[in-house]
């Protein structure tokens, strides 16, 4: 991802969600649809990006709003059109 190669960093995050071995709780797992979000909002592919940011959320709905990357989400998410 920060080398700006969204397609190739979206298919590596997409590996992480899909490997059987992790569970949605931990924290792989979540930061893995981050990741997705944020390569999808770079490669403009809203829609997905869109899906994967409201995944993330749904697996920190319980977390300490004031957490940094969960706000970091929510202002890169508002940014989405």
């Amino acid at each position: 991802m920060q080398a700006k190669r969204g397609t190739e960093a979206a298919a590596e995050f997409q590996k992480i969600v899909d490997h059987r071995g992790i569970a949605p709780n931990v924290p792989e797992h979540s930061l893995a649809k981050l990741g997705l979000g944020r390569t999808y909002m770079m490669t403009g592919d809203t829609a997905k990006a869109r899906a994967a940011y409201q995944d993330f959320f749904a697996l920190w709905k319980d977390a300490d709003p004031d957490i940094t990357i969960l706000k970091e989400a929510k202002a890169e998410y508002g940014t989405l059109k």
